[in-house]
């Protein structure tokens, strides 16, 4: 995959995400805006109809204490008609007519003062009724002027009653006159108002605490719950008691003062289940991310350990081939002190290159967990003295040296004699390879509590930071620009890592550079 495509995929699957972000986010807010408005709706009308219920419980009482008015009457009441409307019907075929009237009638009653408190002696209070009467005509003529030949009708019909209609109206507007001057306090109750509200807030859902007040001309009354306070954002309000010329003297206001925690506890469980599922895709995302990158440098590394193992591979192969062909050479045939040099030579090229796959091998069976590593009690100590002499030769060919300070006590510890010198030897030609001058190297031993500690430090080329977090990795090589006379394949440090690590104990390095570098290897002692 090239670096153009790679980008272009990173890019397509960030903003992808993004996108699955950003439409969650408008999600909610489009959820919590619709939840409000939902929340605003039913409160209004529970406000409604608690409004109506007051109305309705006071005109009730009214009624009940006010409405038979009549039975109190002094005396029967004075008749007056007020409206006749008359209808006249014939129909020429049959010689049918048809003539109906209607009359509205006002009776005046004088009522007991006592009756509604009043200090007078009587008062007047009318009534309405109607009177109907429907007068049929069967073969009678009707002059020109309207008047019977035949008085007496064929059939008479009549209806007497009260006019529902307007003794309604008339008791509506005497009822809300009157009341409209009584204070609030004796028109409704806290606990009248408290429990009509709860019951019409449990029937539309709403299960939030809420408070209560009644204003009166924009003051508060004492009609009101405990803990009122106005909030512009959680608080409704509608008009209770409007009077006959429409005006609202009081008002009911409504406050939910855990409005916004039960708004979004409407959507808390899907909105869980989608952060859930989003930090899934993030994270599933940023794995895969993190994968790719991790491939890509995984194949870009394989790629420069393929090279430098065919370039490892190349110079003793050629080198044998031209020892070989030296050999078959007539005038070095016979001379048997040539040919047994070029025969060391062959050999010597062969152990490198054995080496070489024995440190591949090494690894992949480390990670298949197929190397098996004897351990017995061994002097640290000792070991590091066997791992200088191993290099002691390709320090003194650099002409540089190796000083030990051993102020360590106690150095026995359970080890691996062969792989944990094969870990001091890898670190020693570590230091040898990148130091560009003579290398100087020295080791350091010393105790801290159970343990012993292994210092190898150099005065090479050092490394960088991103390169001390990943010196350890498999095949993992740190760049070194024009520098080509560094040879390897990136597996040494990844095999002392993973023996250190059998050994139940530590490594870590420290470097600056152009300052050199210092292994520390930290093992646990044998009590």
């Amino acid at each position: 995959m090239n670096k153009f495509v790679f980008r272009l995929l990173v890019l397509l699957m960030s903003l992808s995400l993004l996108g699955i972000i950003l439409v969650q986010v408008y999600w909610f807010n489009t959820s919590l805006e619709n939840n409000e408005e939902q929340f605003k709706f039913h409160v209004k009308q529970v406000l409604g109809s608690v409004a109506n219920k007051l109305e309705n419980k006071e005109r009730y009482a009214f009624y009940k204490k006010n409405g038979r008015f009549k039975d109190n009457a002094k005396k029967s009441p004075k008749s007056e008609d007020l409206l006749e409307y008359g209808y006249y019907e014939r129909n020429a075929k049959t010689n049918k007519t048809i003539i109906y009237s209607n009359s509205i009638i006002s009776e005046d009653y004088d009522m007991f003062s006592t009756f509604f408190d009043k200090r007078l002696d009587s008062l007047k209070v009318k009534n309405y009724t109607a009177k109907r009467k429907t007068k049929v005509f069967n073969n009678n003529s009707f002059d020109n002027s309207g008047i019977q030949n035949k008085i007496i009708p064929d059939l008479t019909i009549e209806k007497a009653g009260d006019l529902k209609i307007l003794e309604d109206a008339q008791f509506e507007i005497a009822y809300k006159d009157v009341v409209a001057n009584y204070p609030i306090n004796e028109r409704v109750s806290k606990e009248q108002l408290n429990e009509l509200l709860d019951k019409e807030l449990k029937e539309y859902g709403i299960k939030t605490p809420y408070e209560f007040n009644i204003y009166s001309n924009g003051l508060a009354t004492k009609i009101k719950s405990e803990h009122f306070n106005f909030d512009k954002y959680a608080t409704y309000s509608i008009p209770v008691f409007i009077d006959n010329d429409g005006n609202n003297k009081y008002m009911l206001l409504v406050t939910f003062p855990q409005k916004k925690k039960f708004l979004f506890s409407e959507i808390l469980a899907i909105t869980l289940l989608s952060v859930v599922f989003t930090l899934i895709i993030i994270i599933a995302y940023a794995n895969a991310l993190h994968q790719l990158i991790k491939q890509r440098q995984i194949s870009e590394i394989k790629t420069d350990f393929i090279n430098n193992m065919t370039h490892e591979f190349k110079t003793p192969i050629a080198t044998i081939n031209l020892a070989l062909d030296a050999i078959k050479n007539p005038k070095v045939i016979d001379d048997k002190e040539k040919v047994y040099r070029y025969l060391q030579m062959i050999r010597d090229e062969n152990k490198r290159m054995h080496a070489q796959v024995e440190n591949v091998l090494r690894i992949s069976k480390l990670e298949k967990k197929e190397l098996e590593i004897t351990k017995e009690p061994l002097d640290v100590q000792d070991i590091i003295e066997e791992a200088i002499d191993h290099v002691h030769l390709i320090i003194e060919d650099r002409q540089g040296a190796i000083t030990t300070h051993f102020e360590a006590n106690r150095t026995t510890a359970l080890l691996n004699d062969v792989h944990f010198t094969n870990v001091i030897v890898n670190i020693l030609d570590n230091a040898i390879k990148y130091s560009p001058d003579v290398p100087v190297i020295d080791i350091y031993t010393e105790n801290i509590k159970d343990f012993i500690l292994i210092k190898v430090k150099d005065q090479g080329a050092g490394m960088s930071k991103v390169a001390q977090k990943r010196i350890f990795e498999k095949f993992y090589r740190e760049h070194t620009g024009d520098i080509h006379n560094v040879k390897g394949h990136g597996l040494g440090l990844a095999y002392v890592k993973r023996i250190v690590e059998d050994h139940n104990g530590q490594v870590f390095v420290e470097s600056e550079k152009g300052k050199g570098s210092t292994f520390i290897i930290k093992v646990p002692l044998i009590n």
